[in-house]
């Protein structure tokens, strides 16, 4: 890299319109990514519960492959990086929890009811695919689906 020069990462928001089949499947993938990010927590907080102990993304990102392994039909149909950011999700929402508390406003972080968890993120090539030329994407679980720009505040 040349001196003066720095690598920049975007991230885009975009908004699904999936037909009716995909609507299900899509539903079923959040649904699985809830369940998931549930178990981590339930994981961390009965650790620190029953023995004090810290479970961190890293111990919980290992587990992953024996979890999608156990569970083929479910959450082993999804992709395993897109299942790593919701991990990721669940370590951010931990960072901010402790420096809550640093500042004595501690609010633990709660379970996640399926109507509430409405998105998963998607690395680019590992379980979902950009197809600019007809505006649209393609999923691992759900298939190709139409998008748009999602507004900013959205």
């Amino acid at each position: 890299m040349a001196e003066g020069t720095r690598t920049v990462r975007r991230a885009f928001k975009f908004r699904a319109y999936p037909t009716r089949p995909q609507e299900g499947r899509a539903a079923r993938l959040l649904t699985d990514h809830c369940d998931l990010y549930n178990a981590a927590l339930e994981e961390r907080r009965e650790a620190w519960r029953m023995r004090q102990v810290s479970v961190s993304y890293g111990m919980q990102s290992a587990q992953l492959r024996e979890i999608r392994r156990a569970d083929p039909a479910g959450q082993g149909r999804h992709s395993f990086t897109a299942q790593q950011q919701t991990l990721r999700r669940l370590n951010t929402v931990f960072a901010g929890f402790y420096a809550r508390v640093q500042q004595g406003k501690a609010g633990y972080p709660r379970f996640k009811p399926h109507t509430r968890f409405s998105q998963a993120a998607f690395v680019a090539g590992d379980g979902a695919k950009w197809t600019p030329a007809d505006g649209g994407m393609w999923a691992r679980a759900a298939g190709p689906s139409v998008l748009t720009w999602a507004s900013p505040g959205s």
